[in-house]
């Protein structure tokens, strides 16, 4: 029998934790991850290396449709690519 619980208990007035309650960039200054155009997007996206929650963050970005921003580690450029990728790839499997 452990001694460790399977999880933190849960108090009747705390709300549920959601991914963002565990993203590396709480609390950072949010300007970092809208950099203006042209400006450096490397210190954004070195807060977001090793974020135990990239990915929920990355595909958020996706499904909102952001346009801006850093999220999930990723610059809506490199995320438009992404989402090209994708349904080249949807289109592929449904033509198969």
């Amino acid at each position: 029998m452990s001694l460790i619980p399977d999880a933190a208990p849960e108090f009747e007035d705390e709300e549920p934790k959601t991914w963002w309650d565990f993203a590396n960039c709480l609390g950072v200054e949010p300007d970092l991850f809208f950099p203006e155009r042209g400006a450096s997007t490397k210190e954004a996206k070195e807060v977001c290396r090793g974020c135990i929650v990239r990915d929920d963050c990355l595909e958020y970005a996706l499904v909102q449709g952001e346009k801006f921003g850093i999220w999930g580690g990723m610059s809506e450029r490199e995320r438009r690519r992404l989402r090209r990728q994708r349904a080249l790839a949807r289109r592929a499997a449904a033509g198969e």
